[in-house]
């Protein structure tokens, strides 16, 4: 069983940043793909951004693309999303998880963390 913490969200003006931390318990294997996925209020939960075990595969959303980026520290099993510029449409709550394969569907994804909450105000 994998466990995913995830740090970092909080209240925000729009232009502003943030970064997000996600903490796998040490049962994690580093070679794992990681993702970032969010949920704003009334809507579904969608892809952010992911990230491979060696960080040459990492795609994004196209609406978080130049502004977002993920990155991963394994010897931490730590993953980061870096968030700027940030806009009122990105208020959400942001979720980690893992998955064993590269992918950047949800039902791709086998272990998911409680979620951090994110607003920007405009």
């Amino acid at each position: 069983q994998v466990q995913l913490v995830e740090s970092g969200g909080g209240l925000v003006q729009a232009g502003g940043s943030l970064r997000l931390s996600c903490a796998a318990s040490r049962r994690a294997d580093s070679t794992y793909t990681m993702g970032w996925f969010r949920q704003a209020p009334g809507k579904g939960r969608e892809f952010v951004a992911a990230i491979n075990w060696s960080g040459g595969w990492t795609p994004y959303a196209d609406s978080v693309k130049g502004r977002f980026t993920i990155s991963r520290d394994n010897a931490k099993n730590t993953v980061f999303l870096q968030m700027n510029s940030l806009k009122p449409e990105d208020t959400a709550v942001y979720y980690c998880a893992a998955a064993r394969l590269p992918g950047t569907g949800l039902q791709e994804y086998d272990y998911w963390g409680q979620g951090t909450q994110v607003t920007v105000s405009s």
